[in-house]
């Protein structure tokens, strides 16, 4: 009687074994048709993406806007889209480098790897022969839009049109006006540290970008733009905050030195050029007194801020994106700078002119006009 009891039990419980799979089963297959079920391909940083994109775009009183963006493209996709650029510029198909990279990210999900350079090259030929147009290929990707206007959140100051002045005379020129954060001939290291624990203050993800070098290093405008924010920050230091023209990026250098952190003549509201000494690596920060070297390692902090939405400024709704591969690839665009004698001042040595710096500033005198 026992030996049947206990058949009778496994019986039993394996009946009820198969039940529970068979409703987990019928709930994994309504998530799937509903678009609820959580797409490991779309794994963020601190973030869980849902396999409906729209979930990305917040609705306001002033219209949707995105919330959220994984910039996680790499410097070999970077590098292949933009020479694919350049090297377009001026023929009768140009090649938008952003475009070729939207595209990539809408048919991967966003995600970039070792393939994902042969598959831009691929969607160029097409586009260069004329067989196809962007639109016709991103016709029916329900995606495309989200990344264009993500990726050219990130980009879109980084290439275009400028001039340089070589022997007393300018020269117009197309490509790369975006600079490394470090000055041409100062060394650093620096690895991938997006997201990794901070504890002063309070305990939080690291948003933004170390690179570790010597007191004194000049430090690099990014990108053109106005300054927003000069001061002491009690986590950041002697920090500069410069605002992008349009109003997306938002650049954040931090930790620097001790007593002379800015170049002479930098205030809030200047308006500086891509490429302009703005500031010298340190490591003051860590503490609520001003002046302070209370960070270990001499490095210098710098973040890029998305902002879609003046809500996302401050806050719990704040952007910031990864930026060691766009760091890896702006290493090809670094400004000189020499030192100034008699003081503690470094200046670019070359000359540039930026039209965005024009435009802005012509801007600005018709509004006080």
């Amino acid at each position: 009687m026992g030996d049947k009891r206990y058949g009778g039990r496994i019986r039993w419980a394996v009946r009820i074994e198969l039940i529970l799979l068979l409703a987990l089963g019928c709930v994994a297959v309504s998530k799937e048709l509903t678009g609820k079920w959580k797409d490991s391909a779309w794994q963020g940083e601190g973030t869980q993406w849902e396999s409906q994109t729209e979930e990305a775009v917040e609705v306001s009183s002033e219209g949707s806007f995105i919330k959220w963006v994984d910039f996680n493209i790499t410097c070999e996709a970077l590098a292949a889209a933009y020479q694919l650029d350049i090297e377009s510029y001026g023929q009768d198909i140009h090649l938008d480098w952003i475009e070729l990279l939207a595209y990539v990210g809408a048919v991967k999900g966003g995600k970039f790897d070792k393939d994902s350079v042969s598959k831009i090259n691929s969607v160029a030929e097409k586009l260069k022969s004329g067989e196809t147009t962007m639109d016709e290929l991103t016709e029916d990707m329900e995606y495309y839009d989200y990344y264009l206007e993500a990726y050219s959140a990130v980009l879109s100051g980084m290439v275009g049109e400028f001039s340089i002045k070589e022997e007393g005379k300018w020269k117009r020129c197309y490509g790369l006006k975006a600079f490394s954060p470090i000055a041409k001939g100062f060394e650093y290291s620096h690895y991938d540290d997006f997201g990794s624990s901070r504890s002063y203050g309070y305990s939080r993800p690291h948003l933004g970008h170390d690179m570790m070098g010597q007191i004194g290093t000049p430090v690099v405008a990014v990108e053109s733009g106005m300054v927003e924010a000069l001061g002491w920050n009690q986590y950041g230091g002697w920090r500069i905050g410069i605002r992008s023209f349009d109003g997306k990026r938002y650049y954040y250098y931090a930790h620097l030195r001790q007593n002379y952190p800015y170049a002479k003549e930098l205030e809030e509201g200047s308006v500086v050029t891509a490429g302009d000494v703005i500031g010298y690596m340190g490591h003051t920060g860590y503490s609520t007194k001003e002046n302070v070297n209370n960070i270990e390692v001499v490095h210098l902090h710098w973040g890029l801020q998305l902002i879609f939405d003046e809500s996302q400024k401050e806050g719990n709704n704040e952007i910031w994106i990864d930026c060691y591969e766009l760091t890896k690839f702006l290493y090809r665009n670094r400004s000189e700078a020499a030192k100034v004698e008699g003081s503690k001042e470094w200046r670019r040595t070359s000359e540039m002119a930026d039209p965005e710096v024009e435009k802005h500033c012509k801007k600005d005198t018709s509004m006080v006009q």
